[in-house]
């Protein structure tokens, strides 16, 4: 089952979430038939976008991570609920590209090195808060650490792996957001940055041991760790025919009757878990009166 930790030192000058996101990620690659560098990128944004929304404590809030790269596999777009639950999509999943010289999967040519990194916090105001960064060079970790930094002003490491077989299926997948608290010296900065290093690449750590508390642990091995929390995470999505009838429904009578005449019916599917949810005539010219009855009150 997929995790997701939330730690502080007992310094109280560092605090850090770590996710395994093994199932989830599989999940939306099985969706949406990713090809392995597709997979790569999407569980990336997946347990980054999970860390993220975990954080959100707003009952009804949701973080919203949309990569937009100039590479070919167009926007990733990845939605948070305030649990951590995750689901997202790849415009293009069938891209395939050549490993890069040292075997790795080449996602940041894939997301592309120009674009940009866009973080929609809804925390059920008027307004969401939204930031934007350039991209750095489309891996996503680096272009999620300058967000903190240029966005929200906070000094941050951030490392996301997904590690996919030789028959393209999850082998493993997860990562590290730390972040340094007020008053950190350059001392801790060092200790951070030694932790990092000596850790290794985040695939190596979750291949050979997938508990995000372990991996926390051993990248902040210098500082003594205390968890706050440990909670469970999945690919959930939201999607109903209710909401699409609202949607249907916020199209207007003219509309859905120009779709009635062209198409007789319609069928719209989720972005996020390719449910179809079809409509016949009989349903969309009912709408229709809804709407219609409701214009005479």
């Amino acid at each position: 089952m997929d995790q997701l930790v939330r730690a502080i030192t007992t310094d109280g000058m560092v605090q850090a979430v770590a996710i395994t996101s093994r199932d989830l990620t599989e999940r939306a690659r099985q969706i949406h038939t990713t090809l392995p560098v597709a997979t790569a990128a999407l569980g990336r944004a997946l347990a980054a976008a999970s860390m993220m929304g975990n954080a959100l404590k707003d009952s009804g809030a949701s973080l919203t991570l949309q990569i937009k790269g100039d590479g070919p596999l167009g926007t990733v777009l990845v939605v948070s609920d305030n649990q951590g639950n995750v689901r997202g999509y790849v415009q293009q999943p069938h891209v395939n590209l050549p490993l890069r010289p040292d075997g790795k999967l080449d996602v940041g040519s894939a997301v592309g090195h120009a674009g940009t990194l866009t973080v929609i916090k809804d925390l059920n105001m008027k307004e969401p808060y939204v930031g934007s960064v350039a991209l750095l060079g489309g891996e996503i970790a680096e272009d999620l650490a300058a967000y903190f930094v240029e966005s929200e002003q906070i000094p941050t490491a951030c490392a996301l792996g997904v590690l996919v077989d030789r028959d393209q299926s999850v082998k493993a997948a997860g990562g590290y957001i730390i972040q340094l608290l007020p008053g950190a010296g350059e001392d801790v900065i060092t200790k951070v940055e030694g932790g990092v290093l000596a850790a290794g690449p985040v695939t190596n750590l979750l291949a050979a041991n997938d508990d995000p508390e372990a991996l926390l642990r051993r990248v902040l091995s210098d500082f003594e760790v205390e968890v706050l929390e440990t909670s469970p995470v999945e690919y959930r999505c939201y999607c109903s025919r209710k909401r699409v009838e609202r949607a249907l429904l916020s199209l207007g009578a003219a509309e859905l009757e120009k779709i009635i005449a062209e198409q007789g019916g319609c069928e719209l599917t989720c972005q996020f878990c390719d449910t179809i949810h079809a409509f016949s005539r009989e349903e969309l010219q009912d709408l229709v009166s809804q709407i219609r009855g409701s214009e005479k009150k």
